[in-house]
C-alpha cells in the first residue's frame, strides 16, 4: 500500500462517469476523506472531472493513477468489463481498491483479483453499498438474533423502465451489459446476505437482439429448504422491494431495498414495528457508508471488510455466472 494511512484518507477516482461523480460528491462531504487524483482514458476527460470537483491531479491514463504514491485507495468506476483490468492495474501498482459492482463480468476474473490482492497483502472490496447501509446491517442483526425464526424465503426485485438504445452500455455485450450484472446483482447479493450461496438455481430471461438480458427471473434453492425468488429488468419499472420471511415473522423493505430509508419487522403475535433511518446518516442514496467502511479498514490495516468479504463477493459472482449460463448470456472472450 502507498505508505501509512493518515487521518485523511487520500482517494483516487478511476473513470469519470455518473457513478464516479456521485461517489466523489459523497466523498467530499466526509471530513476525513480527500480526493487527490482522477484518471480517465484521456487527459481532457480527466481534467474536466478534476475541474468539476476541485481535484488537484488529473491523469490521462489508468497506469499513472495506479503508480501515484500520494493515493491510498482507488475507487474503480468503469463499466463491468473493465473492472478486472482497472482494479488489477491498481493492485499491481500497490494501491488499495474499492471496485464497483458487479465485481467483474464473471467469477474467474473476480478470483484473479482476489488472489492478486491477497498475494500482495492489499485491501480490496467490492462496492456493494447495500451491505454497508446501517438499516441493512440492522436487518441482518435481527435475523441472526432469531427475530423472525429460521429464514424460509427471500424475495427481491429491481427493475428500471428504460428504454435504452442499442448503443447504450447496458445493451453492449462488450461492456458486460444486461439487467443481471447491473441490477440483478442487488437481489442476488440480498439473497446471499441472508441465505448464503444456493445449492440449486433455476433461471429464465428475455434477451435483447444483442444477446444481453432485458429481464431475468431466478429461483435459488437451499439445502435448508429455503427459497429465494429474484427478478431484475431494464425494460419495466418494478416495485424494487424485498422481504425476508422466517418461521416466526418477516422483514419487509419498501421501494429501494438496496438503500432503504425504513423497513417493517413483523413478528408473530405482535404489532408491526417500523425501523426508520437515522436522519444523521444523510441522504438515502448516499454512497458514503461504503467509503467510511473502506477508510475504517485501511486505518485498522485490514485487507478486506467483514461487511463485504471477498469470499462473499466471489460467491455472488458464481451465482451470477450460473444464472447467465442457464439463460444463454455470454460476453466476448468467455468460453461457449
Amino acid at each position: 500500500m502507498a505508505g501509512t494511512v493518515g487521518e485523511r484518507v487520500r482517494w483516487g477516482i478511476l473513470a469519470t462517469g455518473g457513478i464516479a461523480a456521485s461517489f466523489t460528491h459523497d466523498l467530499l462531504e466526509l471530513p476525513d476523506a480527500e480526493v487527490v487524483a482522477v484518471a480517465s482514458r484521456t487527459e481532457e476527460g480527466a481534467r474536466a472531472f478534476a475541474d468539476r470537483f476541485g481535484i488537484p491531479r488529473a491523469h490521462g491514463d489508468w497506469a499513472s493513477l495506479a503508480a501515484d504514491e500520494d493515493v491510498d485507495v482507488v475507487y474503480v468506476a468503469t463499466p463491468h468489463a473493465a473492472h478486472r483490468a482497472a482494479a488489477g492495474l491498481c493492485l499491481e501498482g500497490g494501491r488499495a481498491v474499492l471496485c464497483e459492482k458487479a465485481f467483474t463480468v464473471n467469477a474467474a476474473e473476480a478470483a484473479e483479483l482476489v488472489a492478486l490482492a491477497r498475494a500482495r497483502g492489499l485491501f480490496l472490496m467490492e462496492a456493494m453499498w447495500t451491505y454497508c447501509h446501517p438499516l441493512v446491517r440492522r436487518m441482518r442483526e435481527l435475523v441472526a438474533d432469531g427475530a423472525i425464526g429460521e429464514v424460509r424465503s427471500v424475495h427481491a426485485d429491481f427493475g428500471i423502465d428504460g428504454p435504452f438504445p442499442a448503443t447504450h452500455r447496458l445493451r453492449d455485450p462488450a461492456q458486460g451489459g444486461g439487467a443481471l450484472l447491473d441490477l440483478g446483482v442487488y437481489p442476488v447479493a440480498f439473497a446471499h446476505l441472508f441465505l448464503g450461496a444456493p445449492s440449486g438455481i433455476s433461471a429464465r430471461s428475455v434477451l435483447s437482439e444483442e444477446g444481453v438480458d432485458l429481464q431475468t427471473a431466478a429461483v435459488l434453492s437451499y439445502e435448508s429448504g429455503a427459497l429465494a425468488v429474484l427478478h431484475c429488468a431494464m425494460n419495466a419499472h418494478t416495485p424494487v422491494t424485498a422481504s425476508v420471511t422466517g418461521t416466526e415473522g418477516r422483514l419487509e423493505v419498501p421501494h429501494g431495498f438496496f438503500h432503504p430509508d425504513r423497513f417493517v419487522l413483523h413478528r408473530n403475535g405482535r404489532e408491526p414495528e417500523t425501523v426508520v433511518a437515522d436522519p444523521q446518516w444523510g441522504r438515502r442514496d448516499s454512497l458514503h457508508h461504503e467509503a467510511v467502511e473502506v477508510m475504517r479498514c485501511l486505518r485498522a490495516k485490514e485487507t478486506e471488510s467483514p461487511l463485504v468479504p471477498l469470499d462473499g463477493s466471489l460467491a455472488v459472482m458464481r451465482t451470477l455466472d450460473a444464472i447467465r449460463a442457464q439463460v444463454g448470456v455470454r460476453y466476448p472472450g468467455e468460453a461457449r
